[in-house]
């Protein structure tokens, strides 16, 4: 199970039964919100959350509109996403920039919530995008904090500035006057956590804010505490005013309360998630994209975004032309089979993919599928894979016999090349949400 499973599987569960209707009446729509109202509970989103949520899905799918139209079940998905992405935010929420360098970033949160881990993330992730961060060690409490927090920024390739335990507010000040001495543009302040939420913790970090005034406060919580997750939020939100909130272990088993419902309850944007242990295991919370995660649409834009660290940069200039270019062909698609490896959990990478479903996917039987499809691709004639319009009948079954494997696996690999091609192309064209409703009426389990 990984990042919304149960969740996606449930609402999958309700949209074949209403796609798979001609007409739908009111007693339909009423019947699929109650399942939807269940479905959300159970993934630990906020009640209030929940029945807000519902009465406005509700309101706009009993329509006249939606109920006489030819496809009244595909309007109603189309809705249910709408207002998903709308609960989540809307669009993707960029980290503010000082106006005179350096930019501070102050980290809080708990203590267990891989705060300092995610200092390391966040200042791989701003090298990438051209910028000098710096770590400063303000953890003074917690035994091998500072060494912790080293041990990241080494790993990164980012310097650590620390003055042991002394005064975290001292250090932090110092920190910043560092980095100004020093040329880096960003500082990022790692701070102490605790077990509870205690007027000394809140104390401290005001007076860290007082003194080095940040652009941004970052609060850190971990996914896999749901509700947990959103009242710490909104204490600290109350106490500190955070400017956003990164949910780390999106890769765990969790049930997706707490990223449903942080924006409504708090006001404040998701800004980044954390998806794995590895210091690339970063990426920006785009409310669209894991909307379309969360009902089985995949998420071609980060699959994207993730293969760019798998592939040269030459590679990917000539993968993007391509797409740019409506040409992207089955030799493509072996390279993006290819580079799977390098994208990290296979899970949550063919979750991404459309009409993967995520949900009981056993990485050995992915890994098996996946060489299969490059057998099959690699059995085709380069004519064949540039041209895959031109694969029929007789042509499947000279590839099947030539890769070890049944036309219908062919046929698999074929639909699952013209979906993608598809999402790509309506990416590109900014047809993305006619895209959608296309896919989530198409069946999604991985067989």
């Amino acid at each position: 199970m990984g990042l919304f499973s149960s969740l996606a599987e449930k609402l999958g569960n309700v949209f074949s039964k209403i796609t798979s209707r001609g007409k739908l009446t009111e007693g339909d729509i009423k019947q699929a919100m109650r399942e939807i109202r269940i479905a959300l509970l159970e993934a630990d989103v906020n009640y209030a959350v929940v029945k807000d949520f519902v009465a406005r899905v509700s309101e706009k799918a009993v329509g006249e509109v939606v109920l006489k139209s030819l496809t009244p079940g595909q309007q109603v998905v189309k809705i249910v996403n709408d207002e998903l992405v709308e609960l989540m935010g809307s669009t993707n929420s960029k980290l503010e920039v000082a106006p005179k360098p350096p930019t501070v970033i102050l980290m809080c949160g708990l203590q267990g919530a891989g705060k300092t881990t995610f200092c390391g993330k966040l200042g791989a992730y701003l090298t990438k995008q051209g910028k000098k961060p710096m770590l400063a060690a303000c953890d003074v409490y917690r035994p091998a904090a500072i060494n912790q927090l080293q041990v990241v920024g080494k790993k990164v390739n980012i310097p650590v500035f620390e003055q042991g335990t002394g005064n975290p507010v001292k250090i932090a000040r110092n920190a910043v006057k560092e980095a100004e001495r020093l040329g880096n543009d960003t500082v990022i302040i790692d701070t102490a956590g605790r077990l509870h939420i205690n007027e000394q913790l809140m104390t401290e970090l005001k007076d860290i804010i007082a003194e080095t005034k940040p652009t941004e406060i970052l609060l850190t919580v971990d996914a896999m505490t749901g509700q947990d997750a959103v009242n710490v939020a909104k204490t600290f939100d109350d106490e500190l005013g955070i400017t956003g909130v990164i949910l780390t272990k999106l890769d765990g088993d969790t049930r997706g309360g707490a990223a449903l419902s942080i924006r409504s309850v708090t006001g404040k944007p998701i800004k980044f998630c954390g998806t794995g242990e590895k210091t690339g295991d970063i990426e920006p919370f785009h409310p669209d994209r894991m909307a379309s995660r969360i009902l089985g649409m995949g998420d071609v834009l980060t699959l994207i975004e993730k293969a760019q660290n798998a592939v040269t940069e030459d590679e990917m200039r000539k993968m993007e032309k391509r797409i740019r270019e409506n040409k992207f062909t089955l030799e493509d698609f072996l390279t993006q089979f290819k580079s799977l490896a390098k994208m990290g959990d296979i899970n949550e990478v063919m979750a991404m993919i459309p009409g993967m479903n995520r949900a009981n996917l056993d990485p050995k039987q992915v890994d098996e599928r996946i060489n299969r499809y490059k057998s099959i691709i690699l059995s085709m004639t380069p004519q064949e894979r540039n041209h895959p319009e031109i694969i029929k009948a007789s042509r499947r079954k000279r590839i099947a016999n030539g890769s070890g494997t049944s036309v219908q696996d062919v046929n698999s690999l074929l639909k699952q090349y013209e979906q993608t091609r598809e999402m790509l192309k309506a990416a590109n064209t900014g047809k993305m949400p006619q895209m959608q409703q296309k896919i989530i009426h198409q069946k999604r389990r991985f067989r």
